[in-house]
C-alpha cells in the first residue's frame, strides 16, 4: 500500500483519497498500484455499495509525477498505471468523483468513466498528452469526442490547454459545479442517495448504459496503451521531458 492513498469504507461508501498535497497529489507508480488494489477491493466487497474518489489538500491530482514516471515507465500492460486505468474502466458499481483544484491528465480522463462528477468553482482540468509528446489514455480518444463533440475534444487533446469547471460542465464532463469547500460533502450526499437505491438495479442500469461502448472502450484502451508506450521513447517525448526538468519551453521544430 502507499502512504499517499487513503481508503475507508463507511456506511456503504468506499472512499479513495489521493493524499500527497505537497505535490498537488501527483501520482507515482506506487500510488497507481495502491489505487488499482483499492478499486479491486471495493468492487469485490459486498459492503461497498458506491466508490468515491477525491483528493486531499484542495486538489484532485496534478497527474503523473514526471520524475517517478521516467524512473518507472509503464512499458507493459501490467504496469500499475494500466492496472488502474483498466480497473476504473471496468467497474460495475457506481463510481463518483469529487474534484477540487487541479485535475490534470489522468485526473481528467478518469472522470470520463465516472457515473457522477462534482467539481469546485476553481477546479481546473487539462489533457497535456500532446504537449509531452505523448498520446491520449483511458479511452479518452473515444470518450471525449462522444461527450463533447469532435471540435471541443480536438481543442482539449491537441492543444492541451487548461480549461475551467464551467467548460467541464458545459461539455458534460461534470454533473455540477459547487462552491469550493462544499464539493466533497455534496458528493457524499449523492453517494448516500445512491445507497438507498436497489444495488442490483444500479449495476444493471450502468451496464446497460455502457453496453454499446464497452468492447470498443477496451479495444481503444489497448491501442492507446501500445501507442503511448511507443511515444514514451520518441524524440519528441524526450525533448518535452528534458524541457520540463530544465524549466524551458520545448522545441519540437526539428521533428517531423
Amino acid at each position: 500500500m502507499s502512504p499517499f492513498i487513503g481508503m475507508e469504507l463507511i456506511d456503504g461508501v468506499f472512499r479513495i483519497e489521493i493524499a500527497r498535497p505537497e505535490k498537488k497529489n501527483a501520482l507515482t507508480a506506487e500510488m497507481y498500484q495502491a489505487m488499482a488494489d483499492a478499486l479491486a477491493r471495493a468492487e469485490a466487497d459486498p459492503a461497498a455499495r458506491v466508490i468515491l474518489i477525491s483528493g486531499a489538500g484542495g486538489n484532485f491530482t496534478a497527474g503523473n509525477d514526471l520524475a517517478d514516471f521516467l524512473d518507472h515507465p509503464p512499458m507493459d500492460e501490467n504496469a500499475p498505471v494500466f492496472r488502474f486505468l483498466n480497473g476504473f474502466a471496468s467497474l460495475q458499481k457506481p463510481f463518483v468523483a469529487a474534484v477540487e483544484g487541479v485535475a490534470i491528465g489522468v485526473g481528467t480522463t478518469v472522470l470520463l468513466h465516472c457515473d457522477l462528477v462534482y467539481a469546485g468553482t476553481s477546479a481546473r482540468f487539462g489533457l497535456p498528452f500532446a504537449n509531452l509528446g505523448l498520446t491520449p489514455e483511458a479511452a479518452s480518444s473515444l470518450l471525449l469526442p462522444l461527450r463533447t463533440g469532435h471540435a471541443r475534444a480536438a481543442e482539449m487533446l491537441m492543444l492541451g490547454e487548461v480549461f475551467s469547471a464551467q467548460t467541464a460542465l458545459e461539455t458534460g464532463i461534470v454533473n455540477s459545479v459547487l462552491p469550493d469547500g462544499q464539493v466533497l460533502a455534496h458528493a457524499l450526499e449523492r453517494c448516500r442517495k445512491l445507497i438507498t437505491q436497489p444495488a442490483a438495479s444500479l449495476r444493471l442500469t450502468k451496464q446497460l448504459m455502457k453496453r454499446a461502448q464497452q468492447s470498443l472502450i477496451g479495444e481503444t484502451m489497448s491501442i492507446e496503451a501500445e501507442i503511448f508506450r511507443q511515444r514514451l521513447v520518441s524524440p519528441e517525448a524526450k525533448e518535452a521531458f528534458a524541457a520540463f526538468f530544465e524549466k524551458r519551453k520545448p522545441d519540437f521544430s526539428k521533428f517531423a
